[in-house]
């Protein structure tokens, strides 16, 4: 505090309208050379700014100027700004106004992605320019298997990347890999997975008939294995005894129903519609008829990462958000579906992908679906779909002993962070109900409470724990 202040809030002759001449003869009669520094002051942006956030604070103090004057000239300049000091935090509330995004710490980023639908806002924050909007300069890098993406983000390779959703929860638990501390700050998608059959089978649709049958998921750790388990064991099978489960990367899934080598897969889009397109499959169910808005890919990062570069960290956030946005925008899937078909992408038939984001489209049994719910890009980390996909973990014998559901699912999952950045991105789900973050659903019927994982875990008669 200084009666150097441009603005001239100490001064008994002057006004705060910040008018140079202060409206008063005396202002004008005011020294040279003092006026000459404040002036020489008010150029300079970064003091000018605290200047103006001192003198409005004493101006909501003092709304009339008299009484402005007559306090300064009872008191005297000194004894009236250590007063003043006493009731308002006034430097407090400067370094607040000059609170700007802090430089980035790492410009220049690799980021991993799986060609596949699911990795929709990741990729289209490129052309989009939402990346370079943030400062930064991202190298998108296309990744041929999910095993692969763990290992590049366990080894730095890769800043940060596109992950099956349950693959944070277990690296962090070093379930198939060291243990590191992973972050998942948004989810990629909900929905847009499907039950996808060879043709043989059009006439076999009742899950009880498919012993023996050979599946291919994408990998170990995804929410396609735990929802084709889950969809299997609901009609009477043991995932472990009954059925072969494959893992195979999605690019192979095609070849392999062609083949003759799988009965089917549980899958993401584009590869469903693309076996309807080569006219070698169709699609028995969507993975929204197990579970309406599951989660199925997400962002993120290492905790390493997150605590080295936080401000190259929030930049990344919020290009991601934004890039969210416009994908949850029924209106851009089209233009999305033309974006990602190219080869830099997806590589794949601009028709195939348009109708996995639009929700028409062919199922290969003759008849054209409508279902806008096919796909959906909501990326609020839910604590609760961490704690469901932990109880699975638990079911199936990947996790052995007592563990803490939520504890873990509130470390990986960065909900409050995504709160905190779709608040300043002025995004509605921000305020998305219920604030704990624990969201109750429903997975065929059984309704899932997060707050009691246990006890859902113990009411499956077929699991392994």
């Amino acid at each position: 505090m200084s009666d150097d202040n441009f603005y001239r809030p100490y001064g008994t002759d002057s006004t705060l309208s910040g008018c140079t001449c202060g409206q008063h003869a005396s202002q004008q009669a005011h020294d040279a050379g003092a006026e000459s520094a404040r002036m020489a002051r008010g150029q300079d942006a970064e003091a000018l700014s605290r200047d103006f956030v001192e003198a409005a604070a004493i101006r909501a103090l003092f709304p009339n100027d008299n009484a402005r004057r007559r306090f300064l000239k009872a008191v005297g300049i000194g004894a009236a700004m250590a007063a003043i000091n006493s009731l308002l935090p006034i430097q407090a509330m400067q370094a607040m106004a000059e609170d700007k995004p802090g430089a980035l710490e790492k410009k220049n980023l690799k980021i991993g992605f799986i060609p596949i639908n699911c990795a929709t806002p990741l990729i289209m924050a490129d052309p989009l320019g939402l990346y370079k909007a943030q400062g930064l300069n991202v190298t998108l890098q296309k990744t041929a298997g999910w095993a692969l993406v763990r290992d590049n983000m366990l080894n730095g390779e890769l800043d940060a990347s596109h992950f099956l959703a349950p693959m944070p929860l277990t690296i962090s638990l070093g379930l198939g890999s060291n243990a590191q501390p992973m972050r998942v700050a948004s989810i990629q998608n909900t929905n847009g997975q499907a039950i996808t059959l060879a043709l043989k089978h059009k006439d076999n649709r009742d899950p009880r008939n498919w012993k023996g049958f050979k599946f291919a998921i994408p990998f170990e750790f995804s929410m396609h294995n735990f929802l084709l388990r889950y969809y299997l064991a609901e009609h009477g099978l043991d995932p472990d005894r009954d059925v072969q489960l494959r893992v195979t990367p999605p690019a192979e899934m095609i070849a392999n129903l062609r083949a003759g080598n799988i009965d089917g897969f549980l899958g993401p889009d584009p590869f469903n519609q693309r076996a309807v397109y080569d006219e070698i499959g169709f699609i028995h169910i969507l993975s929204k008829e197990i579970w309406d808005g599951h989660p199925c890919c997400s962002f993120g990062t290492s905790q390493k990462f997150i605590e080295e570069n936080p401000n190259t960290f929030a930049a990344l956030y919020r290009a991601i958000l934004n890039a969210a946005a416009t994908a949850r925008d029924p209106a851009n899937r089209t233009m999305i579906a033309q974006t990602i078909s190219t080869p830099n992408y997806l590589n794949q038939p601009e028709i195939v992908i348009r109708q996995g984001l639009t929700g028409r489209f062919a199922d290969g049994l003759g008849v054209v679906q409508d279902d806008p719910r096919r796909s959906d890009f909501d990326p609020m980390p839910w604590y609760s779909m961490a704690t469901w996909m932990l109880t699975q973990l638990k079911r199936w014998g990947y996790i052995k002993g007592d563990m803490d559901f939520n504890g873990i699912a509130e470390q990986v999952f960065l909900m409050t962070d995504a709160r905190r950045q779709m608040h300043e991105l002025d995004m509605r789900e921000a305020s998305a109900e219920p604030l704990s973050g624990y969201k109750a659903f429903s997975v065929m019927g059984r309704p899932f409470d997060p707050t009691q994982p246990k006890a859902y875990l113990d009411g499956f008669a077929i699991k392994r724990a």
